[in-house]
């Protein structure tokens, strides 16, 4: 599974970051982000930023995707 987030659709909201801060992290620009590891794809950004998740953060990280309000994460099998 790899996931993404578009940060012109980011609400900035952070739950993303509160459910699963092992791929998500809110920077100081107020918007979301997907990391590997310790690295932030954050440059450029968006679809080009595509994080592998691992196995057993699967689960953590479709439920960041249900319940953020602005729906820019986006899931790829």
């Amino acid at each position: 599974m790899k996931v993404w987030i578009d940060q012109d659709l980011c609400t900035g909201d952070g739950l993303c970051e509160e459910i699963c801060p092992q791929v998500f992290v809110l920077l100081d620009d107020g918007l979301s982000y997907v990391k590997e590891g310790d690295q932030v794809l954050s440059d450029p950004g968006g679809q080009v930023s595509l994080a592998a998740v691992p196995a057993d953060l699967e689960d953590a990280v479709r439920e960041a995707a249900e319940e953020c309000p602005g729906e820019c994460i986006f899931i790829e099998a």
